[in-house]
């Protein structure tokens, strides 16, 4: 077995999560795919994941010729109902990706003693979960392996990102010997736009203005004038030629950046969602009842709203910065739903919360007059109703 020669960042990652290896990629679903890869998913291969994700997260998936088996969520958490995992698991199934969906923990300890019982991996997706801990222990740490992702809107950002981590050295070997063998370095113009689009975050992106500048954004990624989270050919699950991408130096300096700030920025986003929790109260919402395992750090925070149509459409007139996580269940609304084996009534549940959830900011340039603001809007909008 050759040494494994990790970064700075990537190094530096891994410590503060608690593992032995990271490694870092263009996008977070691309660190999602190195981890398949090196678990030798293959076709006819199935993985169950919830039906209330990211297709990004499909992609990966398919891109390997797998299938991907949806599975209903918890209504609480967001989170897979591990009953149902258990239900969904066949011979053919070979991991489960357990989505630690806006910060709260899926149910981890229910997930990996089924898996253990089936013989089956788990990975853990972390996208919205950094610094999140389950029982004292942070969450990236229970499965075999974890993927982050370090794009616009998550904890933190790296303009776009993501890294793979692990503590198991073989699976580390067969991801570094994928990396040297295969991996595609970012494009001049790509790292040249992107940090162009990091000095525009930085000044111009507040809780104020984030809606109108996301929708700019948005038309400038269609003409391809900058680099986007995600653009129109990844709506298929084919996979382009270049998708096996890493990291650039760019990103990696910002995320030592990120990193050293990470744990005020996470004190931050814990006072944000005590005060939307207190602020909602006091105006009669009701708010969730998570174990006291929990110990959530969130990047949004989901709220159910009575007309989550009318909320998403007028928010930015009032200036409130409201995310529409998740649209539909694999978000965004854009997604073609049959092309990625899902069909309506599949995850009732999760149907429902995409119908109600909006999502309310927690980040660092949000504070106590955002978070009133926010309140004041969506109580006019009034909560979902229980059902």
């Amino acid at each position: 077995m050759t040494a494994i020669y990790e970064s700075e960042y990537e190094e530096t990652f891994a410590g503060f999560i608690g593992v032995r290896h990271a490694f870092s990629f263009w996008k977070g679903r691309v660190a999602l795919y190195a981890i398949l890869k090196a678990l030798g998913i293959g076709e006819g291969d199935e993985i169950i994941l919830p039906g209330y994700t990211c297709v990004m997260n499909v992609n990966p998936i398919m891109y390997l010729k797998a299938k991907p088996v949806y599975v209903d969520i918890d209504p609480i958490t967001y989170n897979l109902d591990a009953r149902l995992v258990e239900r969904s698991i066949t011979p053919k199934t070979r991991a489960i990706i357990a989505q630690h969906t806006y910060g709260y923990a899926a149910p981890i300890e229910a997930i990996l003693e089924i898996a253990s019982r089936h013989q089956v991996k788990v990975i853990e997706d972390c996208c919205l979960a950094l610094g999140s801990q389950y029982k004292g222990r942070m969450l990236g740490t229970f499965g075999i392996a974890a993927y982050f992702s370090s794009q616009w809107n998550k904890p933190y950002t790296t303009g776009i990102g993501g890294l793979a981590v692990t503590s198991d050295d073989a699976l580390a070997e067969a991801i570094r010997e994928r990396i040297e063998r295969d991996l595609y370095k970012p494009t001049f113009k790509e790292t040249t736009m992107l940090r162009a689009q990091l000095a525009v975050y930085r000044a111009f992106v507040y809780p104020r203005t984030t809606a109108l500048i996301t929708n700019v954004f948005r038309w400038l990624t269609h003409k391809g004038l900058v680099v986007g989270s995600s653009d129109m050919s990844e709506f298929a699950p084919t996979m382009a030629p270049d998708f096996f991408k890493g990291m650039s130096p760019l990103q990696q300096r910002a995320g030592l950046r990120q990193i050293a700030r990470l744990e005020r920025g996470i004190g931050h986003r814990r006072e944000m969602a005590a005060t939307y929790t207190e602020l909602l109260e006091a105006r009669g919402w009701p708010s969730p009842s998570l174990p006291e395992e929990q110990d959530p750090v969130l990047v949004r925070y989901p709220v159910r709203v009575a007309d989550k149509a009318k909320a998403l459409a007028t928010a930015a007139s009032h200036y409130v910065e409201l995310g529409s996580w998740f649209e539909c269940p694999l978000h965004p609304i854009e997604t073609p739903l049959r092309a990625y084996g899902y069909q309506e009534g599949m995850c009732p549940v999760a149907e429902r919360a995409c119908r109600e959830v909006v999502n309310l900011p927690t980040h660092p340039r949000a504070d106590r007059t955002t978070a009133e603001r926010t309140v004041r809007f969506i109580a006019g909008i009034g909560p979902a109703a229980v059902s």
